[in-house]
């Protein structure tokens, strides 16, 4: 699905912006950090937020990485997502991993904090990939 640059991009940036679908169809964007799975991309995010939500009522998605300088270059991927519970650890400590550096941490006792937040994760499989990378 994606060229060798995309890929290549992908997989060095770290944060996104995630647009999700109100009611009345009107977009709403929160900033994300994400890592792949295979094709598809993981969010972790607590089981209340609005995201969580509106991807239960509508499961279509725009996920935008880009990069964090001039020339500015991102990654449009339009696509579904699901709300998911599987693999919950593991694939959170894969995102933590993606983000290390940055100042966020994995907590001490993961569990307890995945739990305390009812945390899930958004699998977002692209379906469309638009892309200016310079």
């Amino acid at each position: 699905m994606f060229s060798n640059d995309e890929d290549a991009f992908l997989n060095t940036h770290r944060w996104a912006s995630l647009t999700t679908l109100r009611k009345n169809g009107a977009p709403v964007t929160s900033i994300v950090a994400y890592a792949r799975d295979g094709e598809d991309f993981i969010v972790s995010t607590p089981g209340r937020t609005f995201k969580r939500r509106s991807i239960d009522r509508d499961s279509r998605v725009s996920l935008c990485v880009i990069n964090n300088g001039e020339p500015y270059s991102y990654i449009n991927l339009e696509g579904t997502a699901q709300v998911s519970d599987d693999d919950l650890e593991a694939l959170t400590l894969r995102i933590f991993d993606n983000i290390k550096g940055t100042g966020f941490e994995a907590p001490a006792d993961l569990s307890s904090w995945l739990t305390a937040q009812e945390r899930v994760i958004l699998r977002i499989t692209p379906t469309r990939v638009n892309a200016v990378l310079r």
